[in-house]
């Protein structure tokens, strides 16, 4: 049925399989060749790439994680080369400090030793798992706290902590029987929600200060929000809960909450305003694809009802418009650090970014399956 619905409203199976390695393609090419999207992390002058593909970073780790769930759906060859090649590059170069960002990649790394059971992964996946767990700087009520390459963070709650640090964890611990790793992943999405899921709306703020205890400029930054609309499916399925849980209950019902609200913020173009609730902010595709691949899977997985299809639909619908000839995707947003206003969201510089291409490569791969 639903292969009928697609075809006719909106798209039919080869043209999305075209798009699919149209942008795959294109991700391995991205890179920063004036040095306008370097990051300059304070007085030190430590400078970090968050833009060009060959780099260990978040950015990058979101890439993988999308080319690799796209070869893992579709077997697509292409896909599990972009991936192999981009690990045995950074292996051989060496691992960056570790820090909530650089911890992103880790997840691809433990789905490839997984399924390959190759021991070279093994060192890696053991040592930063023991970081996370011993190391990592913690904030009060014993959060991750979301400390990057620059600033410390001390004391902050962020969205952007379930994804990077938090499902790479997951992961390890169920590849590793490790229980104590399972726990502590339930405990920080147990923490985080309760300082960042606004109550009234359903929404995320960006993040939490214990030093303040505010949040922020109280941001319904979009991409933010878009963390948990994927990693809240993710970590259901990695921990493998079963109905009744009460964890899986929780979860669905935070997600539940969110999406609810996103289906009626949604721009008549399909995707979402950067600030989810500002319609003068502009039109923002990675968490638009974020949204759209995590509504569809929760859907697909019978954790939403079947009315949110349509929402996922819309959005794709929309993000399709916005692939261009090459293969890239447009109206990206570049890393986003926390601000104590809102004109600091509404002034985040656009360009291509590696999870942009992946995002949208992965809502568009869960629709795959939509026309089973």
């Amino acid at each position: 049925m639903d292969n009928v619905i697609l075809e006719k409203l909106f798209v039919e199976k080869n043209t999305v399989e075209e798009k699919i390695d149209l942008m795959v393609k294109n991700l391995t090419t991205i890179k920063d060749n004036s040095g306008e999207f370097l990051l300059n992390l304070g007085p030190d002058g430590q400078k970090v790439d968050d833009k060009s593909w060959t780099i260990w970073n978040w950015p990058q780790g979101v890439g993988l994680w999308g080319i690799y769930k796209n070869y893992k759906i579709t077997k697509n060859k292409k896909s599990l080369d972009v991936v192999n090649e981009w690990m045995e590059g950074r292996m051989k170069e060496g691992t960056p400090p570790k820090n909530v960002n650089t911890m992103a990649p880790l997840l691809t790394m433990a789905y490839l030793y997984e399924d390959t059971k190759d021991t070279k992964y093994l060192p890696y996946l053991e040592e930063w798992a023991e970081w996370v767990m011993n190391d990592m700087p913690r904030t009060k009520e014993n959060g991750l706290q979301h400390a990057t390459y620059g600033p410390a963070n001390t004391n902050q709650l962020w969205d952007d902590t379930l994804m990077m640090t938090v499902l790479p964890l997951a992961k390890i611990g169920k590849l590793l029987n490790k229980a104590e790793y399972l726990e502590e992943a339930k405990y920080q999405f147990l923490v985080h929600a309760k300082y960042l899921q606004d109550n009234k709306t359903g929404l995320w703020f960006h993040g939490w200060s214990f030093e303040g205890n505010h949040n922020y400029a109280e941001a319904f930054w979009a991409r933010g929000n878009c963390w948990l609309t994927i990693a809240i499916p993710e970590i259901i399925e990695i921990l493998g809960l079963p109905k009744g849980d009460f964890l899986r209950e929780f979860l669905i019902n935070i997600l539940e909450s969110q999406v609810s609200a996103l289906a009626q913020l949604q721009d008549e173009t399909g995707l979402w305003h950067t600030l989810l609730d500002d319609q003068d902010s502009y039109l923002e595709s990675s968490a638009t694809a974020g949204f759209a691949y995590g509504i569809l899977k929760a859907v697909h997985k019978r954790y939403l009802s079947q009315e949110y299809k349509e929402v996922a639909y819309k959005a794709i619908k929309g993000l399709l418009e916005e692939i261009n000839e090459e293969g890239e995707v447009q109206k990206v947003s570049v890393g986003t650090g926390i601000g104590d206003n809102l004109d600091h969201y509404r002034n985040i510089d656009i360009t291509a970014m590696p999870y942009g291409q992946s995002l949208t490569v992965l809502a568009l791969t869960e629709l795959l399956i939509s026309f089973c």
